[in-house]
């Protein structure tokens, strides 16, 4: 039988479990079980309505979802104010004794700070991205054209891709925004954004459907907009676990959009925490450049993107706005709009298998990409957070590169949905 990564990480998860039983070696204070906290605790929490908002205010980092289960990652301090809320907690291990068994041998490791892990190989680097966007764009040079929406916060390129049967005209066609890797530790969904640029270039003129959305459609796609965070995650061919930018201790990218920004307590106000919301609305570059390539979209008044979804991982779910509040009408959300969103996302939902639903029906967040493209500009825009389903700790972040194809061609008939939803 071949021993796969995924078989590891269950059986070292369930050692962890045990381990984390006996206070030996531990750090924290104790728990309400009598054992001792490790630094950064891998918990299990089904919560109702009210554990929401104290997930949501403590600040941990919640790694995916299982049905109605979130699975976190909080410091001793998180764990007894959730504990003292109380949130029940359920305990699956240690963050980074997981993190240190996912990775190769530290002595057999590579040195380059920009190569995925031996076995992983399948997964793209920034320069290797980099790379496959010139060859896309030097092989197809009337229906793509390939720049930038501006830099990160260590100076590397965010990379924008316009693809359209005249990509080098500003056309009167319906707009569509791909974006991925938010999250640094998110690699699949950089390869979800090349899946788009590959089929919607290698598949001009001979497949019709792809060939009728670009003679009709304005097609634009960013890979990363956490280049230096992605490259982070990867330093020295060894996962770091990483979410956050690069500046300073990091921010959440994802709750650092301007819209309901640190409103409604669905981000944090430390810099430690993984969901640090930052300084201000914007205050990272990555948002910031997003921010102002969307802006530049409103031609004449009129903003000319009409769908977006965000890809991340993990948890198969399809999200639509609004994070900050559990209503499905508010202010910026009229009953036939938040309608709207229902049955497109179900839609979507339909295609891929994922599970259908409002974002906040997960937890709170605020300053997230959703609500501002939406709460700004009306743009019909979701979160796709891929697969897996779930994932023991942190193995829905790094699956085996032999899913991406599998799994990135999952979402084609849903792009396909969204790109025409915004002719609609």
């Amino acid at each position: 039988m071949r021993i796969t990564r995924r078989t590891l990480s269950v059986t070292t998860g369930l050692l962890l479990l045990l381990a984390t039983a006996a206070p030996a070696g531990a750090q924290g204070p104790a728990t309400d079980e009598g054992a001792t906290a490790p630094d950064r605790g891998v918990y299990e929490i089904t919560p109702d309505a009210a554990d929401r908002g104290a997930i949501s205010r403590s600040g941990v980092d919640v790694l995916g979802s299982r049905g109605d289960t979130l699975t976190v990652v909080a410091d001793p301090a998180q764990a007894s104010q959730l504990r003292g809320a109380g949130v029940d907690l359920t305990t699956i291990g240690d963050f980074d004794a997981m993190l240190a068994e996912r990775n190769p041998d530290p002595s057999e490791a590579r040195a380059a700070a920009d190569e995925f892990p031996e076995g992983d190989e399948g997964f793209h680097t920034y320069s290797e991205l980099t790379t496959l966007l010139e060859n896309a764009a030097a092989d197809h040079p009337d229906i793509t054209q390939l720049s930038d929406v501006g830099s990160s916060h260590e100076g590397r390129t965010i990379p924008l891709m316009k693809i359209s049967a005249d990509a080098a005209q500003d056309s009167d066609e319906p707009e569509v925004l791909f974006t991925c890797n938010q999250h640094a530790r998110e690699h699949l969904t950089t390869e979800m954004c090349l899946r788009i640029v590959e089929r919607f270039t290698d598949g001009y003129g001979t497949d019709q459907t792809v060939t009728d959305f670009v003679d009709s459609r304005e097609i634009y796609v960013i890979p990363t907009v956490n280049p230096d965070g992605s490259e982070h995650d990867i330093e020295g061919g060894q996962y770091q676990g990483w979410r956050k930018n690069r500046q300073g201790q990091g921010t959440d990218l994802n709750r650092n959009w301007g819209y309901k920004w640190g409103c409604c307590d669905g981000s944090s106000g430390d810099p430690a925490s993984d969901t640090y919301r930052g300084e201000s609305g914007f205050s990272a570059p990555e948002t910031a450049a997003v921010r102002d390539f969307v802006n530049s979209r409103v031609v004449g008044g009129e903003q000319q993107l009409e769908g977006h979804i965000d890809f991340h991982t993990y948890g198969e779910l399809v999200l639509w706005p609004f994070g900050h509040t559990t209503d499905d009408v508010t202010e910026d959300m009229t009953e036939q709009q938040a309608q709207r969103f229902q049955d497109v996302g179900r839609e979507l939902a339909d295609s891929n298998g994922y599970t259908p639903q409002q974002s906040s029906d997960l937890y709170v967040t605020d300053g997230d990409v959703n609500g501002w493209m939406w709460g700004e500009h009306r743009i019909l825009s979701f979160t796709f957070e891929m697969y897996p389903a779930d994932g023991f700790g942190l193995d829905g972040f790094y699956p085996d590169d032999e899913d991406i194809a599998p799994e990135t061609e999952r979402n084609d008939q849903a792009v396909d949905i969204l790109l025409r939803e915004a002719g609609a």
